[in-house]
């Protein structure tokens, strides 16, 4: 059973907190992870290319110039695909990247996910995050004593606005919950840092 520290908001020890094997031990599965990170990249695609075709361009209705006698090849339209201005051969069109990934299959890596995070001590568990106001400085401030750096992931049970707002501004933090937080951000995140009732949620969820 993975054991972290127990953080509170100055940087201070406040115990340790015992992890659920089944969620946050488990062997990663790297696969899985590669399969459920492709896919919600996929999803990710607006999938609004287009180009237009030999029948959308405008224009090319009469022929140039008469079939034969000028010496030149054969032409029927101005606007056929090797003319500059004609359409497009086989050129992209609308479409949906998404990609379909099993329910077992996205739980699986979401496990996995917040397992490597354990293993590289980079899972911070907080014994509450809490701002009276959303003040930038204040949010700034806890990360400061918590010494992190880089990209970090703020992961609460339940959306607090107070906690978005001051670490709107905040290069590289973003702030989510238990129910929002992808696996491709948890592994897009050099280090995510969480509370106890959202380790409680995870092991309710997942376990």
């Amino acid at each position: 059973m993975p054991t972290l520290t127990l953080m509170n908001q100055t940087g201070e020890k406040k115990g340790n907190v015992s992890l659920a094997d089944a969620v946050f031990g488990i062997e990663p599965n790297e696969h899985v992870l590669y399969s459920v990170v492709k896919a919600q990249r996929a999803a990710m695609r607006q999938g609004t290319h287009k180009t237009k075709n030999r029948s959308e361009v405008r224009g090319g209705g009469r022929k140039p110039w008469r079939q034969k006698g000028t010496g030149r090849a054969r032409q029927g339209s101005i606007r056929s695909p090797q003319w500059v201005g004609g359409g497009r051969v086989f050129g992209p069109s609308p479409r949906d990247y998404a990609l379909k990934v099993n329910r077992k299959v996205r739980r699986l890596a979401l496990k996995s996910a917040l397992s490597v995070k354990v293993s590289e001590g980079t899972l911070i568990v907080l014994d509450a995050l809490t701002l009276d106001k959303p003040k930038t400085k204040a949010m700034a401030d806890i990360l400061t004593n918590l010494s992190l750096e880089g990209k970090v992931m703020v992961v609460l049970d339940s959306i607090d606005d107070v906690v978005a707002l001051a670490a709107r501004n905040i290069p590289n933090v973003s702030v989510t919950t238990v129910d929002q937080a992808s696996v491709y951000e948890i592994m897009n995140h050099s280090t995510v840092l969480t509370t106890q009732d959202a380790v409680k949620k995870y092991e309710e969820v997942l376990g």
